[in-house]
């Protein structure tokens, strides 16, 4: 038996990963454990959580491995400030202390926390390998997917160099083609829009993406003008005198703000129509990039089939656009295809490529769904309710299942945990909050009073597989919510001749028959729900659809805005008591708000979280 284990941390989004003989038997971010949203720290609880599902303890691994190489990134970080002497020394005076201090001497800091928290010495530890992080990101990324062979693309801000990069997996093997350099990055590209329109680098992007459809393409020719030169084949590079990130601590320069007509916007100001156009404009620009590489990808390796991860792989709108063209016959994203999801592809490629264990390869994907976090059974959650003095009830399956989807269809919001927590930032069923895709109210009530969150942001649907053809303009599966697509043209409803072509104002007018799950340009974020994969969450939208005739409901994760996902009984509790949430499901056991203490309530409502 070969036991290995991954770990990326000390960036941003921390997590753990333990793969046994081909199959993953674990992995979680540091943040859900913590409750601090994209945790960077050493990923302590998280290790100690895939352990102990496993039952083995450090000493028992034949390997640790870390996601990039540090030395190679201090290394990327030199060379950028002596190219760029002495315009960056305030960056190089802030950024050194931290690297000769702690990341410079990363091994050395891994090795004393790993061996504290097991209680042995570093000797007594496994020998501890680095993965280059773009080989961590694509291993992620092929070698969980269902293809024997497949080209793979990874695009992300930065990992040491590489922004983006492309492989070829076939069985255990897989193989570096090209990648593109640091500064020149279409994540950081993203980021600097990000950051322009006065949202959160590294959480603000999916903002961005759902502000695009309220907008006007205007500013792609000046953004391809100055910004971006695209070759054919989509490779590209970056004009950085409008950029600051390489030397300074912001993400663009003042000739950018020049170009566009203004200041950054703070998150105090309004949002503009400018915001909603330059959101649209580099949301244009990211799938033309994303287009074209992988259309010259195809080429380059006549694969079928094709893997993506890199943050940039989070940009379902993009995938979905992939999709459409039909470059490949096939695509498949690694769910967490950001930085925590290194931790699973460091591990995968020391499984496969160093230690050279078999991949076998099915129909299904080893991902399991990504259902690789903690669960409690209904005994767990029942001393939880008890310690808490919190009324609930265990209901047998039938009654619990019938009930819930009477609730569904009566336009209640329905919190839902449920068996393993999902792996990655996308709510798949087991961490989610639930309601009614037909309500015209839904998606403003869930986005203020459950969310607490920004009104203009759209909520995506659970779909039985079964039925995704009949709904959406797709046939293919989407299980990790990572394609976009249309609602088909059955289910739409006619622009009113009031209607602006633009804008915030467009948000008042019901775009289809589904109005809660359906953007204002008719797409939406799919998910397809498989009976072998999450029967439970299977079986409440079959019984919901009994109702409504409608085999859908709106899928959220399970948090307020600024808030990790749910991980444990009592952070969903807390979340429920401390929002306008009608009932919680943990497990077996109902709750109804109705029926909560006001004192526990109130005690709920004085969270407080740092805003995203």
């Amino acid at each position: 038996m070969t036991r290995i284990l991954g770990i990326s941390a000390l960036y941003h989004d921390s997590a753990a990963a333990l793969v046994e003989d081909g199959r993953i038997i674990a992995a979680a971010q540091e943040e859900r454990f913590t409750r601090r949203k994209h945790d960077p720290s050493f990923p302590a609880q998280a290790i100690n959580y895939c352990l102990e599902t496993a039952g083995c303890q450090l000493t028992d691994l034949d390997h640790i491995v870390f996601y990039d190489k540090p030395l190679l990134k201090f290394e990327r970080l030199l060379e950028t400030y002596m190219a760029s002497a002495p315009r960056g020394f305030a960056s190089f005076v802030r950024a050194m202390p931290i690297w000769l201090k702690e990341k410079l001497y990363l091994k050395s800091l891994l090795r004393r926390e790993l061996s504290q928290l097991a209680g042995v010495s570093k000797q007594e530890l496994p020998k501890l390998l680095f993965a280059e992080h773009h080989q961590s990101h694509a291993a992620s990324a092929f070698f969980p997917s269902p293809f024997d062979k497949a080209a793979v693309l990874c695009l992300d801000g930065v990992g040491e160099w590489a922004t983006s990069s492309a492989w070829l997996g076939e069985g255990n093997s897989l193989q570096p083609l090209w990648e593109i350099s640091f500064p020149h990055s279409l994540g950081l590209l993203y980021s600097a829009f990000t950051y322009y329109c006065g949202f959160k680098v590294n959480s603000g992007e999916y903002k961005l993406m759902g502000l695009a459809p309220y907008g006007e393409p205007k500013y792609v020719d000046l953004i391809k003008e100055h910004l971006i030169d695209i070759k054919p084949d989509g490779s590209f590079r970056l004009d950085l005198s409008y950029f600051n990130y390489v030397t300074g601590s912001t993400m663009t320069s003042e000739k950018f703000h020049q170009l566009f007509g203004g200041a950054p916007r703070t998150e105090a100001d309004e949002l503009t129509q400018r915001e909603m156009d330059l959101a649209r404009s580099i949301q244009v620009v990211t799938e033309e990039v994303v287009l074209k590489l992988a259309t010259s990808l195809k080429k380059e390796t006549g694969a079928d089939y094709l893997c993506l991860a890199g943050g940039v792989a989070l940009n379902c709108v993009a995938n979905g656009k992939l999709l459409e063209e039909k470059v490949f016959k096939q695509i498949w994203i690694q769910p967490a295809a950001g930085d925590a999801g290194g931790a699973l592809g460091c591990a995968l490629s020391a499984l496969y490529q160093h230690c050279g264990v078999d991949r076998n390869t099915g129909t299904l994907d080893s991902q399991q769904g990504s259902y690789l976090g903690p669960d409690y059974n209904d005994e767990q959650i029942g001393e939880v309710l008890k310690t808490r003095g919190l009324p609930g009830e265990l209901m047998e399956e039938d009654a619990l299942f019938s009930k819930v989807a009477d609730e569904l269809a009566s336009e209640h919001v329905v919190g839902w945990f449920q068996g393993r927590m999902e792996f990655g930032p996308r709510a798949l069923g087991n961490r989610s909050i639930l309601g009614d895709p037909r309500s015209r109210e839904m998606q403003s009530v869930m986005n203020l009073k459950i969310k607490y969150r920004e009104s203009f942001r759209p909520f995506a649907p659970s779909v039985l597989a079964e039925h995704v053809s009949d709904y959406f303009t797709m046939s293919d599966d989407s299980p990790y919510m990572l394609l976009v697509a249309n609602v088909a043209d059955a289910h739409r409803l006619p622009e009113g001749e009031d209607m602006p072509a633009f804008g915030i104002e467009r948000l008042k007018y019901p775009r289809s028959l589904l109005p809660a799950i359906t953007h204002v340009d008719y797409s939406a974020r799919v998910q397809t729900v498989h009976k072998e994969t999450n029967p439970r969450y299977h079986r409440l939208i079959s019984e919901f659809s009994q109702r409504s005739d409608v085999p859908m409901v709106i899928n959220t994760s399970f948090n307020v805005r600024g808030e990790p996902p749910v991980c444990s009984p009592d952070d969903a509790i807390d979340c429920f008591l401390g929002t306008e949430m009608d009932t919680l499901v943990l497990g077996n056991w109902r709750l109804e708000k109705s029926a909560m203490p006001e004192e526990a309530i109130a005690k709920a409502k004085q969270r407080e979280f740092e805003l995203d």
